[in-house]
């Protein structure tokens, strides 16, 4: 395994953490006496082979279901000091209803405190404004380090670049959780910025939020050649060493595997990437035209600024990547979360776009006659049934 420094925390972090979203029983809390022998069984052995290869690293949250009670059967047979515990808890306008929650966790873990804790989900003005208000979720958080519960203070977080380049300019926050991968680069300024304050960079979800990548269709497959996409993905996000950490959210022990032949990759990755992506470039190019790719983002108005409230940056965006690579499940997956999402997916989706005028809204775009019937396409080709965020499942 290979570590990195954390930013100011210090901690060595593990280029690779276990996520436990996944292998958990029920995205609902439920006492132990309600979950299999066998699903408990695969977690343990999931967080022994974890520790194993060297991922000592394990991150969890509040409202990921059953995890927090059932890493809690395990946690304290293992030797504390060797383990980095992150846990994450929803912001609250009661600060008070956040320390309950807290407290429900650290009794979940049984452990008497977690090295890392996350705001969970700083993703729109008025969460941070939860955040950093007189008596507000910081100054509780503080509290908890003052009492031994805490000793490193975070955020994640969904939201726009701008918001969270904002957040990190606070410079109360030890880390940042947050959403960066090769199909998805927007927020390589807000990692630029953490770096500046000295924060630890940890990346959410990449083989996941970054193009479903463990079912990746043939067409991408042939494109990362001879890598395979998951490998390709990570090794490009850790090519950057402003990166410190990427999420592995392991349902099983084996999960692991694929994604630690990427280790003995990254002395090569100044030979191995640049021919991948710009085969990768020049065939989004031949699908979608130079123009197109270049520009297509320029002028959109946010889907607050839109009537319906359809999110067009992110439909035009799924829309891309479906033609271009193929990536029409992973674009289903997110795109039917639109609506159904709420601060962490905000936004419609286009399947009422007969029903609203967007002339005055895309003025600034030099593709406003096209975006309309781009849209419906995007409609036809992702369109279907609701998605749920996996902690409303």
């Amino acid at each position: 395994m290979e570590y990195r420094r954390f930013g100011r925390t210090e901690l060595l972090m593990p280029v690779f953490s276990c996520g436990g979203m996944r292998y958990q029983y029920k995205w609902q809390d439920l006492p132990m006496s309600e979950i299999p022998e066998d699903n408990q069984r695969n977690l343990e052995k999931t967080i022994k082979k974890s520790l194993e290869i060297g991922i000592n690293h394990i991150e969890t949250a509040r409202f990921y279901g059953s995890s927090e009670i059932q890493l809690g059967q395990i946690l304290p047979k293992l030797p504390r000091e060797k383990l980095i515990i992150q846990t994450k808890i929803s912001l609250e306008e009661d600060s008070k209803v956040f320390r309950a929650n807290f407290d429900q966790s650290l009794r979940y873990l049984n452990l008497d405190y977690v090295d890392l804790l996350g705001f969970h989900g700083i993703n729109t003005p008025q969460l941070l404004d939860y955040t950093m208000r007189s008596n507000g979720c910081l100054e509780e958080a503080r509290k908890l380090q003052q009492e031994g519960k805490v000793k490193f203070i975070g955020f994640s977080t969904h939201a726009p670049t701008d918001l969270i380049i904002k957040t990190i300019k606070t410079n109360e926050f030890d880390y940042v959780n947050l959403h960066w991968y090769w199909i998805y680069q927007n927020n390589w300024e807000a990692i630029l910025e953490a770096n500046l304050h000295d924060m630890g960079v940890f990346i959410i979800s990449p083989s996941n939020k970054g193009g479903m990548l463990y079912q990746s269709p043939l067409k991408l497959r042939n494109l990362t050649q001879p890598l395979s996409p998951i490998v390709f993905n990570n090794l490009f996000c850790l090519s950057h060493p402003q990166v410190h950490t990427l999420s592995i959210g392991a349902e099983k022990p084996s999960d692991f595997d694929e994604h630690l032949t990427t280790l003995s990759l990254l002395p090569q990755a100044k030979e191995l990437l640049p021919p991948i992506i710009e085969r990768l470039e020049n065939h989004a190019k031949e699908v979608l035209g130079e123009e197109w790719l270049s520009t297509w983002h320029l002028g959109l108005p946010n889907h607050e600024e839109t009537p319906g409230n359809i999110n067009i940056p992110m439909i035009l965006w799924l829309r891309n990547l479906a033609l271009a690579y193929d990536l029409v499940e992973y674009g289903k997956m997110r795109y039917n979360l639109l609506g159904n999402g709420g601060h962490w997916f905000p936004g419609q989706k286009a399947d009422k776009l007969k029903e609203f005028d967007l002339t005055q809204c895309l003025t600034n775009s030099k593709y406003k006659d096209k975006i309309p019937q781009f849209l419906a396409e995007a409609e036809k080709i992702l369109g279907g049934e609701e998605v749920k965020r996996l902690s409303q499942s």
